[in-house]
């Protein structure tokens, strides 16, 4: 089922449009709750290591009756077992000398199985960038209860169009993730960076703050994204931007000439990007610029409007006085 989620905020005169995608509840598959995530659907299993058993100071562990401690985790509660994709790590609840916890034993996979001498331990599982902790309890008589830790997890997959629905080449579009809250400096909290297109996050249940970068220089969206617990959300942000690659001609169409330096300056005379080149590419956010052109000691210079998903070229004529063109919108080449 995908549900619109509209129109989130406005950033410096840009637009970003939010696509939700939720699948059927994950509880529902309880072979594989995370079928529909692709980036961990078959993911190499791992052997468990059960047998690291806690060094406590002032006891005699040596010849201690092992337990058998099962542990397993949901997404969310009622759901079902994560079958693949966790990390489990269990730490001895008394710091070593430098003061850490010790590692008592690890497992990767689904439901973990360990052995451990009867006392307390903590017990952490990692689902992608979602955890919980809990502190267990190994008895020294009778056997010990499952322990079931809940996640409270769920997964984004972010992507992004320029324009209406122009496809955003994935090699120039990254993500990064923050905290919705923001600090006292202003400033919020970064959860993952250089998020690729159509990869999964996995993320603890909450809101986050998701900045998407095309291109390297001004084109730059920012939206708020809810994940629910269980569930895959897909967002897709719409850029209002558009790909522009400069030439300095002769005349129009004609052949671009090397060794140009390049600069392009906002309408309020602010350097947004500087180049070197025959036909520099770069994307641009939508709005009003110029475009200054230098070589063989002359300048040259044209003003140009960038319309959001209109990928074009934008040709600064070559003239011997090098005066300003006449300002022109450029149109879409096909």
């Amino acid at each position: 089922m995908r549900i619109s989620a509209g129109l989130l905020h406005t950033f410096a005169s840009a637009l970003a449009m939010i696509a939700l995608l939720t699948p059927p509840a994950m509880a529902q598959d309880a072979a594989n709750p995370f079928q529909s995530f692709p980036s961990i659907s078959t993911p190499q299993k791992m052997p468990k290591l059960n047998s690291f058993n806690p060094v406590l100071p002032g006891e005699a562990t040596e010849g201690a009756t092992l337990k058998d401690v099962k542990l397993e985790a949901l997404l969310k509660e009622k759901g079902d077992p994560v079958e693949q994709g966790l990390t489990w790590r269990v730490f001895s609840p008394i710091p070593g000398s430098d003061g850490k916890l010790p590692l008592v034993a690890t497992s990767e996979g689904g439901t973990a199985a360990f052995q451990l001498v009867p006392g307390e331990y903590f017990v952490n599982v990692a689902f992608g960038r979602a955890g919980a902790t809990r502190k267990i309890r190994v008895p020294e008589t009778g056997n010990a209860d499952m322990q079931v830790l809940v996640l409270d997890a769920g997964g984004v997959m972010l992507n992004a169009v320029s324009g209406s629905d122009v496809r955003i080449p994935p090699n120039e579009l990254s993500f990064s993730v923050f905290s919705s809250d923001v600090k006292e400096d202003g400033e919020r909290a970064l959860v993952v960076a250089d998020v690729k297109p159509d990869t999964v996050v996995r993320l603890n249940s909450g809101t986050y703050h998701v900045v998407s970068n095309y291109g390297s220089v001004n084109a730059v969206i920012r939206a708020d994204i809810q994940v629910e617990a269980g569930k895959l959300t897909e967002a897709t942000i719409q850029h209002r931007a558009a790909k522009l690659t400069l030439k300095l001609v002769s005349e129009p169409g004609g052949e671009a000439i090397a060794d140009t330096a390049w600069s392009i300056l906002t309408s309020s005379g602010d350097v947004v990007s500087e180049s070197v080149g025959a036909f520099p590419t770069l994307v641009l956010a939508e709005g009003d610029y110029t475009a200054i052109a230098r070589n063989d000691e002359k300048i040259y210079q044209r003003d140009f409007t960038v319309k959001a998903g209109v990928n074009t070229d934008v040709e600064v004529l070559l003239e011997e006085k090098g005066a300003q063109a006449a300002s022109a919108n450029i149109d879409a080449q096909d």
